[in-house]
């Protein structure tokens, strides 16, 4: 991605309607929201869950009148998730999600600082057994780590093209961010070789 591309091969194009006309290639040529994409995968009668690139993939083939790739079924928790009162010594149980109960814990023992991010979100989903005192442990120690810049996922685009423009643009207002992103997703995808 790149906020300032040329795009004088591109000018003359204009984003299609997003309709069960397109071709599965003509909807991976643009970028489209996560609401379009579901609204589209409504009216053709395509499971609308499992995440913006799983749902891509299933439009992109429903298009084409491709088989649709394999849905995952939908995980359940399978333990009750905590609820208050909660303390250092409440141990996570498995698929506990990043709850309110968790949010205004974490806020109490860390301070309001607190937020879940990639590092306690990783702890919550892939630590069960320990308890919430060793996640405030570790919500320390990663202090640093997430005070570095990170790669912005694939799936967050408007994120990504933001933060791209901004360390281009330092002096750039949010409403010109706002601007170029507008302009941006109105364009074709860059092709790899782009």
């Amino acid at each position: 991605m790149n906020p300032n591309r040329n795009t004088s091969t591109t000018a003359a194009e204009s984003r299609p309607p997003l309709t069960a006309d397109l071709t599965g290639a003509e909807l991976l040529r643009w970028y489209w929201t996560l609401d379009e994409l579901t609204a589209l995968a409504r009216t053709m009668g395509v499971a609308r869950h499992g995440g913006k690139a799983a749902l891509t993939a299933r439009l992109a083939a429903a298009l084409d009148g491709l088989p649709l790739p394999v849905v995952p079924a939908r995980r359940r928790p399978t333990t009750a998730q905590l609820a208050e009162p909660v303390n250092g010594g409440t141990v996570i149980p498995a698929d506990q999600r990043c709850s309110q109960v968790l949010r205004r814990y974490f806020v109490e023992a860390i301070g309001p600082g607190f937020h879940f991010d990639a590092f306690m979100r990783d702890f919550i989903a892939h630590h069960p057994g320990r308890t919430l005192a060793d996640a405030v442990a570790h919500w320390h120690a990663t202090r640093p780590d997430a005070a570095r810049p990170r790669e912005i996922e694939a799936q967050f685009e408007f994120n990504r093209f933001t933060s791209t423009w901004h360390r281009q643009n330092p002096a750039g207002t949010r409403a010109q961010a706002l601007e170029a992103w507008y302009a941006h997703r109105a364009l074709p995808k860059p092709t790899s070789g782009a």
